[in-house]
C-alpha cells in the first residue's frame, strides 16, 4: 500500500469511495467534500495499491499554536481493503499533519455504533470525552473523542 498526499485529479475516485462508505443524508455533499479538501487549512492523505484509491482521510485545523486544534472530518477505506491496516495509517498520517500544522489537540466525531472506528480510535490513545444526541442525520448520535498532540517543540 502506497500512502501520499491528495492531488486533485484523486477527487472522482475519493468521492466514490465515500458515495460506497456513507449513504444520503450521512454522506458529505461533493462541494462540501471538495471544499474541506482545497481548505489552506487543511490535509488529505490517499491510500492506493496499484493505481487504485483504497481509502482516504482528511483533517483540518484552526486557531493559533499553542492553542490550535485539529478535526478529523473522515477516514474511509473501501469495503475491498478494509483490515489491512489502512484505517490506522491515514490516522497516523494525519495526526502527523496536524502536528505539523501545530495542533495541539486532535479530535472527532464517530457514530456511537461503528465499532469498528471506535476500537481504532481508543487503540490509537483516543479518549471520549462526550456525546452529541443527534449529530448525524436521522438523529443518530455520535461519541466524541480527542487526543493530544505534541510538537517536537513540546518533546
Amino acid at each position: 500500500m502506497h500512502y501520499r498526499a491528495y492531488h486533485p485529479d484523486d477527487f472522482s475516485s475519493l468521492y466514490s469511495i465515500e458515495e460506497i462508505c456513507f449513504q444520503r443524508p450521512i454522506r458529505f455533499p461533493r462541494r462540501y467534500m471538495k471544499s474541506l479538501i482545497d481548505r489552506s487549512d487543511s490535509a488529505t492523505w490517499v491510500a492506493e495499491e496499484q493505481g487504485i484509491q483504497a481509502g482516504f482521510a482528511i483533517v483540518d485545523w484552526d486557531g493559533s499554536p499553542p492553542d490550535r486544534s485539529a478535526y478529523i472530518q473522515t477516514i474511509e477505506v473501501a469495503p475491498d481493503f478494509r483490515r489491512r491496516g489502512i484505517g490506522a495509517e491515514l490516522l497516523n498520517r494525519v495526526e502527523e499533519s496536524a502536528r505539523s500544522a501545530g495542533a495541539a489537540e486532535i479530535w472527532l466525531h464517530v457514530d456511537v455504533h461503528n465499532e469498528p472506528a471506535i476500537r481504532l480510535y481508543q487503540s490509537s490513545g483516543y479518549r471520549l470525552q462526550g456525546r452529541q444526541d443527534h449529530y448525524y442525520a436521522r438523529h443518530h448520535p455520535a461519541d466524541l473523542y480527542a487526543k493530544q498532540l505534541y510538537s517536537s517543540t513540546r518533546d
